[in-house]
């Protein structure tokens, strides 16, 4: 599968079958995802990857249950898109789910020196940036494989829990749950905005 096919294959998956990623795909996906630019050329990534028995610990601060009338309420405040309410609906009321139930969970760390929710100027976010082109080509590499998967950004309340669990040094931040697998055969695949480069492309002025 060459890149543009791996592009176009890769899409957000929230079931998943009872089958689990071998550790020897892992480690490739892995490897690709460190093959990504990073500001500072030192590729200062780490990656816990969370067996099945640990997942129920460090997943017990996420809601276990949202209702779709729940979701549907608060959509109504602020989305009128069809598309993106769908996939708002399909995915808030499996967020433990989908990580618990993932082939693989991946937690991927980078090193930061300063508060990220404090950053001085816009350069101080460039290990934030560079984190998430390797967690793309995470997203990419599982696809050329045939795994899907989606990410969580951790709430508040989970970031300390996470480090109690997990134990990675106070330098090191968690910017997402990386959650792959092989789709279920009744998995649902959202439907993505289409979105056409020449509609978005302007040339030397706004």
């Amino acid at each position: 599968m060459n890149v543009y096919e791996a592009i176009n294959a890769r899409r957000t998956i929230r079931d998943f079958a009872d089958r689990p990623v071998d550790m020897s795909i892992i480690e490739k996906i892995i490897d690709a995802g460190l093959k990504a630019p990073t500001n500072d050329h030192m590729r200062s990534w780490e990656f816990v990857v969370v067996s099945r028995d640990k997942r129920t610990e460090l997943l017990n601060t996420l809601p276990k249950t949202y209702s779709k009338v729940e979701v549907g309420e608060w959509l109504d405040t602020w989305s009128e898109d069809s598309v993106q309410r769908d996939m708002y609906l399909d995915g808030v009321p499996k967020q433990y789910t989908m990580l618990h139930n993932a082939g693989c969970l991946i937690l991927p760390f980078y090193h930061e020196d300063e508060p990220l929710l404090e950053p001085k100027s816009l350069s101080s976010l460039n290990n934030f940036a560079s984190i998430w082109c390797c967690i793309e080509n995470i997203l990419l590499a599982a696809a050329a494989e045939g795994i899907f998967g989606v990410t969580r950004i951790p709430m508040d309340n989970e970031i300390q829990h996470i480090q109690k669990v997990v134990g990675h040094p106070n330098d090191y931040v968690m910017p997402c749950y990386i959650a792959l697998g092989y789709p279920a055969k009744d998995a649902t695949r959202p439907v993505q905005k289409e979105v056409l480069a020449r509609d978005r492309i302007r040339v030397d002025a706004w």
